[in-house]
């Protein structure tokens, strides 16, 4: 690898060049037997890893840890700022310092854009971004882009569409740079005032990627291959008003599946509410749960790489 991912930071999926991308989804595979306990891995023993978390998470927080125990280390974190020091007005350069001290990784997720490269400023500890505001977050893309490869065989040149929050989704702008590393074909589907954003768009251009642009969901999926639905996050919007004009726009069921390929495959980064109707869950379609436990494997691979003990 030509940095080499011992000690490294992942704060954006724009860090990692396609070759060792491919790298991590190698390493990945080779962690599942490990992932579902079918075999064992302490390569960890003694290391200790801090999910220090802003906001409310599940499937990233739980995936670390678990990845992290797998591997036969420890951890150490909170995922409530409301009962440490940050109550009391600590900023989080100081929180960063202080929990460097008791860990070897750190594992950040923010409300604040650009919270994990400030993070990574004060400490020489790895730091890897779970989720920074609208932002990126990189690991999801790996597990994303993993699913894909194990799902499909192949990432170059598959049809992907991206529906839902394109605007406040920072698991979707992550994805689509990624994407583009890779020669997928794009197509963003939103209402206007959620579409992607300019600068992904303009960074998918300059890839020389095909991508198109759609607020038409059934026609889009056509000739798709994945499907990647994202929740519109209310959370997100600073108008209320504005996410009430928009939210339920799209759902994905079965009726609507029918237009598109035997094949396609519908993913999710979770939590859903009900843009994918239960009905989905037992097809051959719905992907969203593998993908839910691919996160295990890939931070396994990731940990494992920054922590030095795989190359």
């Amino acid at each position: 690898m030509s940095q080499g991912f011992e000690g490294r930071d992942i704060i954006s999926i724009h860090d990692f060049s396609r070759k060792e991308i491919e790298h991590i989804l190698d390493v990945s595979k080779k962690m599942i037997p490990i992932a579902k306990g079918e075999a064992q891995d302490f390569s960890l023993k003694g290391k200790i890893l801090s999910p220090i978390f802003f906001e409310p998470s599940t499937r990233t927080r739980l995936s670390f840890e678990t990845a992290m125990n797998r591997l036969g280390g420890s951890v150490v974190g909170f995922s409530d700022p409301e009962i440490t020091s940050l109550k009391k007005g600590e900023t989080l350069a100081d929180t960063i310092r202080m929990v460097e001290s008791y860990s070897d990784v750190v594992v950040l997720r923010h409300p604040m854009e650009g919270a994990a490269k400030l993070a990574a400023d004060f400490t020489e500890k790895p730091v890897i971004n779970a989720g920074d505001g609208a932002g990126q977050h990189p690991t999801q893309t790996m597990l994303d882009l993993f699913t894909i490869w194990m799902e499909k065989g192949a990432i170059d040149e598959k049809n992907v569409v991206l529906v839902g929050d394109l605007k406040y989704g920072r698991t979707v702008h992550s994805l689509a740079c990624a994407l583009a590393k890779f020669g997928a074909n794009l197509t963003f589907v939103a209402p206007e005032v959620l579409q992607m954003p300019k600068e992904i768009i303009d960074y998918v251009q300059e890839q020389g990627v095909s991508y198109s642009q759609s607020d038409n969901l059934e026609k889009a999926i056509e000739s798709a291959d994945v499907l990647y639905v994202t929740r519109i996050q209310g959370e997100r919007f600073p108008d209320p008003a504005e996410y009430q004009k928009v939210v339920g726009t799209y759902r994905v069921d079965n009726e609507l599946l029918k237009g598109a390929g035997k094949d396609i495959i519908v993913m999710h980064p979770l939590p859903r509410v009900d843009e994918i109707h239960p009905d989905v869950d037992g097809t051959p379609h719905a992907v969203y749960f593998k993908q839910a436990f691919n996160g295990v494997p890939v931070r396994m691979a990731l940990l494992a790489l920054i922590l030095g003990v795989v190359k």
